[in-house]
C-alpha cells in the first residue's frame, strides 16, 4: 500500500514516496538545461512565476546528491516545490508557525542560518590593500624560503653485501664525513662514495627543494632552515640512520607566487580577531543558581 503522506525525496534527500524503494541516482551528474536566468519555467496555481534564476538559486542550497537527483528529475523537483509551497502557506493559515514545536524550529532555524551568513560575510568582507599584503610578506619572507638541499645518508642497515651499523658507529661515520667536508672535501664525491640513498646518490646528492610548510620530519626542518647557503647540518637522526644535509641554493618565494596565500592567512586572522572579540562582547546573565548545578546562597539568618 502506498503512503498517503507525499515524501520530498528531491528536496530532503529520502526514498521516493513509493512502497520505500530508494531513489536511484542517475550514473552520469546532469546539467541544467542552457535558458536565460530572466525566463519563467514553471507557474504556480497562486499564479506566482518561477524564473529559470530563481530555481539556480533554489538549486545552490540543496546537498550535492540531491541536486543531482533533482537536475535529472527537474519537472518532478518543481512539482514538489509547488506542493511544499502550498502546504507552508496552509500551515501559516493553521498558525502552526506560531505554535511549539515549529515556532522553536523555526527560530533555531533562523538563528542557524542568518548566523552563519554572517559569519561567511565576515570572513569574505575583509578588506585588505597589497601595501599590507606586502609588508607581511617582508616581515615574514623567512616562511617563504626555499632551499634546495643535498643530502648524504648514513643508513643503520645500508642493504645487501654491507655490514649493519650500531647506532654509535652510524653517528661517529656521519660526524666523520661531516668534518671532511667542512675540510674542503667535494661534498659531491663524498656522496657517490659513502651516502646509503641511492635515489640520491645517482643524482649526485640532490634531495629536494625545500619550503617550511612541507610535510617534513621537524628534525630535518628545524636543522635545515637554520643554514646558510654551502653550509651543512651536524648529523640529523632518522628512524633509519643519519643525514648530512647541505643547503646548496637558498632563494625565496616571490611575493606575486604568494600573495594569494598571504591574504588568505590574513583573512582568517582578521576573523579569528573580529570573532574573539564578538566572543567576549557576548554577556549572559544566570540568575537561578540552580541552573548551573550550584547550591543556592544559604539565606540570612534571622535577628
Amino acid at each position: 500500500m502506498k503512503s498517503v503522506v507525499p515524501v520530498f525525496f528531491l528536496l530532503i534527500g529520502f526514498a521516493a514516496a513509493q512502497e520505500s524503494v530508494p531513489m536511484p541516482l542517475p550514473p552520469i551528474a546532469p546539467s541544467l538545461p542552457d535558458i536565460p536566468e530572466k525566463t519563467v519555467i514553471a507557474v504556480f496555481d497562486d499564479g506566482v512565476q518561477l524564473t529559470m534564476g530563481e530555481l539556480k538559486q533554489i538549486f545552490a542550497v540543496l546537498p550535492p546528491e540531491n541536486q543531482q537527483v533533482a537536475m535529472a528529475q527537474r519537472k518532478t523537483f518543481v512539482e514538489q516545490w509547488a506542493l511544499m509551497r502550498k502546504l507552508a502557506r496552509m500551515a501559516e493559515t493553521d498558525k502552526l508557525d506560531q505554535q511549539s514545536p515549529f515556532k522553536e524550529e523555526l527560530l533555531y532555524s533562523r538563528l542557524m542560518v542568518l548566523s552563519q551568513a554572517k559569519l561567511s560575510r565576515a570572513v569574505n568582507d575583509t578588506d585588505l590593500s597589497a601595501d599590507e599584503v606586502a609588508k607581511y610578506y617582508d616581515a615574514n619572507k623567512d616562511r617563504y624560503k626555499e632551499v634546495r638541499v643535498k643530502a648524504l645518508y648514513i643508513a643503520l642497515a645500508p642493504g645487501e653485501g654491507k655490514t649493519p651499523l650500531t647506532e654509535e658507529q652510524a653517528k661517529q661515520k656521519a660526524q666523520a664525513l661531516l668534518a671532511q667536508a667542512r675540510g674542503g672535501a667535494d661534498f659531491v664525491k663524498l656522496v657517490k662514495a659513502n651516502s646509503d640513498d641511492v635515489t640520491s646518490r645517482e643524482k649526485d646528492g640532490d634531495f629536494a627543494t625545500l619550503r617550511p610548510k612541507d610535510n617534513i620530519p621537524d628534525a630535518i626542518r628545524e636543522a635545515v632552515f637554520k643554514l646558510k647557503a654551502g653550509e651543512l647540518t651536524e648529523p640529523v637522526r632518522q628512524p633509519n640512520g643519519y643525514y648530512l644535509l647541505r643547503a646548496d641554493e637558498i632563494n625565496y618565494r616571490p611575493l606575486k607566487d604568494v600573495q594569494q596565500e598571504i591574504f588568505s592567512e590574513l583573512q582568517q586572522q582578521r576573523y579569528a580577531q573580529w570573532l574573539k572579540q564578538l566572543n567576549d562582547s557576548t554577556k549572559v546573565q544566570f540568575p537561578e543558581p540552580a541552573f548551573l548545578g550550584q547550591n543556592a546562597a544559604p539565606p540570612s539568618p534571622a535577628k
